[in-house]
């Protein structure tokens, strides 16, 4: 028996990514496992798969022979409390990380796993607060495409050939190499937490940034009006600055998130565009004939289209804001048809990359921008 054929197993009719079908699916349990297969499969394209969450985000690959299922590579591998910070696996779920007095703040979709959520870069509406995940990750494994194990950041002293291998991997929708293992920066986590929910105005953003409540979310959905502040600390802090807040947004203090936050806006199998524009301009953003919602506090939201004309009159609105938008996840009939990354400076440089890391363009070919 070969290694491939003890390492993988026929892929069944729901192992497709973007409706193209695989051949062939494997599920690592280790890091080694993983470079073994890499190593014994070369010359087969390649497709990474976590929970599934965001596996429709992204144009689909222009072939798949093997999908990398990364449920098996899960858990805590250290959990450094006094240096506040923990090394997880790829596959390991972000509602699993559950650790005693410390906080992973990253905010993810039910059932995302904390590889997909680095390969997409997904950060949630605490981003404010505690910064993305470029900011949260500090270490990273990964098995390159020729099955080598390369390390960086976290405990490893030593970088990889020069390269800060975290931000590279970081929203590279797998098109690098496989992600195994996470080193993230941790924080205390918060004994209480309240929200200040009020009408949206366009002047509120700046007035929260000017009181002194320091937020962890600041949040905002146009198609109901309504904005959120998250504060958390010590329960006589929160308390103290809700009631700022409440005075300030003449709004209503609750315990509970409004049903729309941390929610993306569009329906399943809809249209989903993600769009960044600077602070200044997201009042004039939520104004307009496009719902948005998302972090009036980052300047980054999301917002549902209805079809090509909606995508590039929300793209030329973010343009002329300073901004970008992103088509995340389309059905096949309007994907086929639209631009979905838009104008990207730095495409050169990024097909660089690709060449030096996946010389063979096996990993999620076309995935990403510019077809890499």
């Amino acid at each position: 028996m070969t290694a491939i054929d003890e390492l993988t197993r026929p892929a069944n009719d729901d192992d497709a990514v973007g409706g193209v079908p695989a051949r062939l699916v494997a599920t690592p349990r280790s890091t080694a496992e993983a470079s073994a297969l890499l190593a014994a499969t070369r010359g087969l394209t390649v497709v990474v798969r976590g929970a599934g969450t965001k596996l429709d985000w992204g144009p689909p690959p222009r072939t798949l022979d093997l999908i990398i299922d990364t449920r098996h590579l899960s858990g805590i591998v250290e959990h450094a409390a006094g240096d506040l910070i923990t090394i997880v696996r790829a596959g390991t779920p972000l509602a699993g990380i559950d650790l005693p007095d410390q906080l992973l703040a990253l905010d993810g979709p039910a059932g995302a796993t904390v590889g997909g959520t680095v390969a997409t870069a997904t950060s949630g509406p605490r981003r404010l607060h505690y910064g993305g995940v470029r900011d949260l990750l500090i270490g990273i494994t990964v098995v390159r495409a020729d099955g080598k194990i390369a390390k960086a950041g976290g405990k490893v002293v030593k970088n990889v050939a020069g390269y800060d291998l975290g931000k590279l991997y970081t929203g590279s929708y797998g098109t690098l190499g496989l992600i195994t293992e996470c080193a993230f920066r941790l924080h205390p986590r918060p004994r209480h937490a309240l929200f200040v929910r009020a009408a949206f105005t366009p002047d509120a953003p700046a007035r929260i940034r000017g009181a002194a409540v320091v937020p962890a979310a600041v949040e905002i959905d146009s198609a109901s009006g309504e904005l959120a502040v998250l504060l958390e600390g010590t329960a006589d802090g929160v308390h103290e600055r809700a009631v700022a807040l409440e005075k300030l947004l003449s709004g209503d203090i609750s315990e509970m998130s409004p049903s729309w936050w941390g929610v993306p806006p569009w329906p399943a199998g809809g249209i989903g565009v993600k769009v960044s524009v600077p602070l200044s301009a997201v009042p004039e953003l939520a104004a307009g004939p496009d719902p948005v919602r998302g972090s009036a506090g980052t300047g980054v939201l999301y917002a549902a289209a209805a079809g090509r004309t909606e995508v590039e009159r929300l793209r030329a609105r973010s343009v002329r804001l300073g901004g970008h938008a992103v088509v995340l996840t389309a059905p096949p009939d309007v994907r086929d048809i639209l631009d979905m990354w838009g104008p990207v400076p730095g495409l050169s440089l990024m097909r660089r990359v690709k060449d030096q890391f996946d010389p063979d363009h096996r990993f999620a070919p076309g995935r990403f921008v510019g077809g890499i």
